[in-house]
């Protein structure tokens, strides 16, 4: 019992293999998939290849680049067959089969490039990398070899050809027009933008100047970029490769220009937190001055002596920021010392008459006028008025100058440094 159990067993086995075998030859055997006669039409427009490359699949786009590579190769032969006869003919004949040529190879060419479409769909959809720089080699060949053995008559006459086809040189200054023209467009509606933005970012509350011009230019230059790139695609052009061309680049100048990136950065830190202004008054790192201008990358600052001083951002940001102007009223420190020998209540009435009197001197905060130190050879008051920031130095240079004049109207002396000498002589032996 077991052994007949034991035989039906392997006999079931046997036919699932037999059955697995001939379902294997049979897809083995399977015609390769079919592609839409219009894809393989020689008379296809390119365009109207693009468009119905697009739903192909993988396997799809390799029979159609097999049967462009025929059709090409075909074309290419009676290319070929028509320059030989042109080597062996002369006068009008030659004439004629050099005209035959000429359209021949335009023929030919046109094949090569929807076999090139075929090719790059092929390639975008996982297709062998061999076979298509295969098929890239037998364009590019075939083009280069055409250009060798062809005699100057015919190449002339192609590129006569060539200048005034719709789809060669009259297409390309048609297409190079256009581009023109759209650029022209394009920095009109830039300004147009760059209008409407600053007039929208205007009206936002807090913004400093420095961001608002950053702002309206990054909005122009935005525009211009975008619009460019709307342009050459509406033109046929593929700006993917470009945006890899720049990933790459941006890859390489992060490296190179750190530094640069650092003054980018800190650029955009001042815009944001708006330590200053354009127009400020700022102590930056030593540098006293008033903000003229800052970019992205750098600041401007022009000294009282007119001094155009340009400081790397970095520098700014990383440095101890002194903003004379964002306060409304500073106060004027000075000092001012009299000698041992003369009255503190007159010095200090006079002080007291000479800031009081000063029209720019405000009266709230009230100056402060006080004995702050017994020094060496004078007795010191500092002299403390508040006064509007645009007025600190005008206040300086004539309270300076009218303490001066009234300490000399009231006799009360100034002292120069001096020290006493005391000597000590001995006088046992005399």
């Amino acid at each position: 019992m077991n052994v007949f159990f034991l035989i039906r067993q392997l006999l079931v086995a046997f036919c699932f293999v037999v059955l697995a075998v001939s379902a294997a030859k049979t897809q083995d055997a399977s015609p390769p998939p079919q592609v839409p006669q219009q894809v393989t039409s020689p008379s296809v427009d390119p365009e109207e290849l693009q468009l119905r490359l697009s739903p192909l699949t993988k396997a799809e786009l390799e029979v159609a680049a097999i049967a462009w590579l025929d059709i090409a190769k075909a074309k290419a032969s009676e290319v070929v067959d028509a320059m030989v006869s042109l080597k062996a003919a002369e006068g009008e004949e030659a004439d004629k089969l050099r005209e035959r040529v000429v359209v021949l190879t335009a023929e030919r060419n046109s094949m090569l490039d929807n076999l090139a479409l075929v090719a790059n769909a092929w390639e975008a959809k996982g297709g062998q990398a061999e076979a298509v720089a295969d098929i890239r080699a037998y364009r590019n060949s075939m083009r280069v070899d055409e250009v060798k053995q062809s005699d100057w008559k015919t190449l002339v006459k192609r590129a006569l050809n060539w200048v005034t086809a719709s789809d060669g040189g009259l297409g390309w200054i048609v297409q190079i027009g256009i581009f023109l023209a759209a650029v022209t467009a394009l920095f009109f509606l830039a300004r147009m933008v760059r209008r409407a933005a600053s007039s929208a970012i205007c009206r936002v509350p807090n913004l400093s100047q420095l961001l608002q011009s950053f702002l309206i230019v990054v909005a122009y230059w935005a525009t211009i970029a975008i619009g460019l790139m709307v342009v050459l695609t509406a033109l046929g052009f593929d700006i993917t490769p470009l945006f890899a061309v720049i990933g790459g680049a941006s890859f390489i100048a992060a490296f190179a220009l750190q530094d640069t990136l650092g003054n980018l950065a800190a650029g955009l830190m001042i815009m944001i937190n708006r330590p200053f202004d354009e127009g400020d008054y700022v102590d930056i790192a030593g540098t006293a001055g008033t903000v003229k201008s800052v970019s992205i990358v750098a600041t401007t600052v022009v000294t009282p002596d007119n001094q155009v001083i340009v400081i790397p951002n970095n520098k700014v940001w990383g440095n101890i920021i002194t903003n004379v102007t964002t306060s409304p009223t500073r106060r004027v420190d000075l000092m001012f010392g009299i000698g041992y020998g003369d009255s503190i209540p007159k010095a200090q009435a006079a002080l007291a008459d000479v800031v009081g009197s000063h029209p720019l001197v405000l009266a709230d905060p009230e100056p402060v006028i006080r004995l702050h130190e017994l020094a060496d050879s004078s007795v010191n008051f500092v002299v403390r008025p508040w006064v509007n920031s645009a007025d600190y130095w005008t206040v300086y240079w004539d309270l300076t100058q009218q303490v001066k004049e009234r300490f000399d109207a009231d006799s009360i002396s100034i002292p120069y440094p001096q020290r006493d000498v005391h000597l000590h002589g001995n006088t046992a032996g005399s």
